[in-house]
């Protein structure tokens, strides 16, 4: 850099969900490889701040505290005299902090309009299928980063993996022994594969010889104990029972993950867990398949899909399809050849 320029000070704003601030950590490992003397920052929310909190391509990071005003939050803003702010969200919250907060700020295209026809009449407009991981690098143009390939990344602090370790040994699981997680819950009920199908999954993995782990957040305890009593086979019942970190470390003791269109996916290819990803409402275009890791991909191709941006709670057609038609069989043998 030349000697008159000012030191780089960039901020990464994102503030949710899980999927959407792992993915952008590929963005921020470059910047940190480009510019290693950058000051990088990151803008969470603090329930989101354990999936950065211990990566280490970040200077600090920044947490909107649940009720704190977005005046206090842009002040501390402009006091961090930012050369760069990266608005990888896109929101009203992002857009009130543009005018509190007057700076260098630049976004990123989230082809709201080639969704929306897609969804709508099924034409297919998008000028390109990019991961959104590599659409947030439009925000950082000018800074001479480019995506290097790699997965997202979640680091996990050593205390994560112990209380993961202790949690297994005290459900009687021990070293080495295969395990499986299963991911059931979704935040909208379309993206939701059966209960009955997760419990069939279960007794068939575990007739092949891995242990099922249910895994989410407190939000699925109750699915996690539906699928886990009909299972009939005596499925370990992790819902609820970890943080983000904890969770994390859970998946990287696994020897896979199955999952819906949902944050614990990417949670398992940023810890380097491979994962079979259930799509129903969803489909590629939209830029959330698993970026860059060892996964695979199970889906319908059904001409009503994509019905939705995000998922919603009830099928517009009323069958629900996208997820019902697909089989056990098709799961498993993802799963199987996925870890072979």
């Amino acid at each position: 850099m030349p000697p008159d320029q000012p030191p780089l000070r960039i901020l990464a704003v994102r503030f949710s969900s899980i999927g959407d601030i792992l993915l952008t950590t590929p963005l921020l490992r470059t910047l940190r490889h480009r510019h290693p003397a950058a000051e990088i920052v990151a803008l969470t929310k603090r329930i989101y701040a354990p999936l950065l909190s211990d990566n280490p391509h970040l200077s600090r990071l920044l947490v909107l505290e649940p009720g704190a005003s977005l005046a206090g939050l842009a002040a501390t803003m402009r006091a961090g005299r930012f050369t760069h702010i990266l608005d990888l969200h896109g929101n009203l919250r992002t857009a009130a902090l543009r005018l509190l907060a007057p700076g260098p700020w630049r976004g990123y295209s989230k082809h709201r309009l080639a969704r929306a026809i897609l969804i709508r009449t099924k034409r297919n407009t998008y000028a390109d299928s990019l991961p959104v991981a590599e659409r947030y690098f439009e925000a950082a143009a000018g800074l001479d980063v480019h995506p290097d390939g790699g997965p997202p990344e979640l680091h996990l602090a050593p205390a994560a993996g112990s209380m993961a370790d202790r949690w297994l040994l005290e459900k009687g699981l021990h070293p080495g022994e295969p395990l499986v997680a299963l991911a059931p819950g979704a935040a909208h009920a379309t993206k939701r594969w059966p209960a009955p199908e997760w419990a069939a999954l279960a007794r068939q993995l575990s007739a092949s010889g891995m242990r099922p782990v249910l895994v989410g957040g407190p939000g699925d305890v109750a699915l996690a104990s539906t699928i886990a009593s009909q299972s009939g086979i005596g499925i370990v019942n992790a819902a609820g029972a970890f943080d983000l970190q904890g969770t994390g470390a859970l998946i990287r003791r696994t020897q896979g993950l199955v999952s819906g269109d949902t944050g614990v996916m990417h949670m398992a290819t940023a810890v380097g867990t491979p994962v079979v990803a259930l799509f129903g409402p969803t489909v590629k275009e939209f830029g959330f398949l698993p970026y860059n890791g060892k996964s695979w991909v199970v889906q319908r191709d059904l001409d009503c899909r994509p019905c939705s941006a995000m998922g919603s709670e009830r099928c517009p057609l009323g069958h629900h399809h996208c997820m019902r038609q697909i089989t056990v069989e098709a799961v498993a043998g993802a799963f199987e050849g996925l870890i072979r």
